[in-house]
């Protein structure tokens, strides 16, 4: 028969195996999204950071206007790799409630990487790639409005601001794992990444924002 003290016991080792699996889907995720991929790419292969030109943001857009297209591929790839990279960290540590934690602690430590003194990118491709990988319906959805609206108006940052804001209310519709923790966790990192966008939304408004073009370098500093 179970005594009192073994109930207690096991609840105690369910709460702290429970505790360490969040610890697990925050932690590792953040760091390996703070290894902000333009800014090593920018030191190690340009002796340079890329924050010192263009927009100042440490991405996949100013890479590709500062260094060009290989530069702004590479970054893309390795971004989205490390989130992809975090988000299965969660989903075989805590199910699909560790994938979408992992993925927003990675685009968190994207924005905010604690190598970089907390200036990073503004979190786009590490959440294309945690869509991507937790949703791929989702993903391709958002991707043919965000290619649509990059080839007809030529603003990467109205694409992603308008792909933000669809994406809780698509994640909604599609959710097969119930809606309420992944509309959560969507609502939550499209609004970190409209946010960071609120100086492009100021320049749209303007009608000074940057138009992306892949024919020429701009190695302008800010």
């Amino acid at each position: 028969m179970t005594t009192l003290y073994e109930l207690l016991v096991d609840q105690i080792n369910e709460y702290l195996a429970t505790a360490i699996c969040v610890l697990i889907c925050i932690i590792i995720p953040y760091l390996l999204g703070s290894v902000n991929f333009a800014l090593v790419i920018s030191k190690i292969f340009y002796h340079d950071d890329i924050r010192k030109y263009g927009s100042g943001n440490a991405g996949m857009t100013n890479m590709l206007r500062t260094y060009g297209k290989v530069a702004g591929l590479g970054t893309l790839l390795c971004d989205m790799l490390k989130a992809t990279v975090a988000v299965g960290i969660g989903w075989l540590t805590f199910s699909y409630i560790g994938g979408y934690m992992a993925g927003f602690f990675c685009m968190f430590g994207h924005i905010f990487p604690v190598f970089f003194k907390f200036k990073g990118g503004k979190g786009v491709a590490t959440l294309a790639a945690m869509v991507l990988t937790l949703d791929p319906v989702c993903f391709l959805i958002l991707f043919v409005v965000f290619l649509g609206l990059v080839i007809t108006t030529k603003y990467v940052s109205l694409g992603s601001v308008i792909c933000c804001m669809l994406y809780p209310i698509v994640t909604f519709k599609l959710a097969t794992w119930g809606t309420g923790f992944p509309v959560l966790f969507s609502f939550m990192t499209a609004a970190v990444v409209i946010f960071m966008h609120r100086e492009n939304l100021k320049r749209l408004l303007n009608h000074t924002e940057n138009k992306i073009s892949l024919s020429k370098k701009n190695k302008d500093k800010k």
